[in-house]
């Protein structure tokens, strides 16, 4: 079955299914960075929207759900949220993410994994570790350190941008991480092609936890659409 021959059954205005779902491409939606509970009021919505647009089927989440601001290794504002305060407006604000996508593959990011750090910097046996669904009541979440799909690679990205990643990589690869940049750009050889996306993030600029990048550019507001594997492009958010 062909996308063309896709039609989503109707609801009012919205799209809220699709007639047949066999053989059906896997169109992928890409959050970036959200960076919870610091995350852009607006990006949910905007996450949804394309969703929608785009009759998306599959949500790969790139990284960084949280910010760990309050236990993080370099300074935190003295003013801002306890640890634990913090921790716990970001499971209330996760949440609305789970409940608007319940099934969906999440990239770990360096400051998803702040808590683990401090642990094992603590010696304390990784026995006494809890998984991110069971912090975060994602239980049908899966959180991987990389997933592949229609040979697009998805990281997180640290260690380098997408474009370095596709080139070591020689496959399509896509990135968050790098809260400033948003693009995909492709490299052709003789034999073969692919695709280097950096996804942009949803992080709010005016809260505390983004004041370090207040003198730098201004973070890339966005998403990423990865249709089959060979169409990538993407959605921006209104600045």
């Amino acid at each position: 079955m062909s996308y063309n021959t896709i039609r989503p059954r109707l609801h009012g205005n919205k799209r809220v299914a699709f007639e047949h779902l066999t053989s059906v491409e896997k169109r992928i939606l890409v959050v970036g960075d959200l960076h919870e509970p610091f995350t852009h009021p607006d990006y949910l919505d905007f996450c949804k929207e394309v969703y929608a647009k785009y009759l998306l089927n599959k949500v790969v989440f790139i990284g960084d759900i949280i910010d760990s601001h309050g236990w993080s290794y370099h300074e935190s504002d003295p003013d801002g949220l306890s640890p634990g305060d913090e921790l716990s407006l970001a499971v209330k604000k996760v949440s609305k993410w789970y409940k608007a996508f319940p099934k969906a593959d999440v990239c770990i990011g360096n400051h998803d994994r702040l808590a683990s750090r401090k642990i094992f910097s603590a010696g304390v046996p990784r026995k006494w570790l809890r998984s991110y669904n069971e912090i975060l009541h994602t239980p049908k979440w899966k959180w991987v350190e990389n997933v592949t799909y229609d040979d697009v690679l998805y990281e997180h990205g640290e260690g380098g941008q997408a474009q370095a990643k596709a080139k070591n990589n020689m496959m399509s690869s896509v990135c968050g991480h790098t809260h400033t940049e948003a693009y995909v750009k492709w490299f052709v050889g003789k034999r073969f092609r692919c695709f280097a996306m950096q996804t942009g993030c949803g992080i709010d600029i005016k809260s505390y936890a983004a004041a370090y990048a207040k003198n730098f550019k201004r973070q890339a507001l966005g998403c990423g659409v990865v249709l089959g594997g060979h169409t990538a492009f993407n959605c921006m958010m209104d600045l």
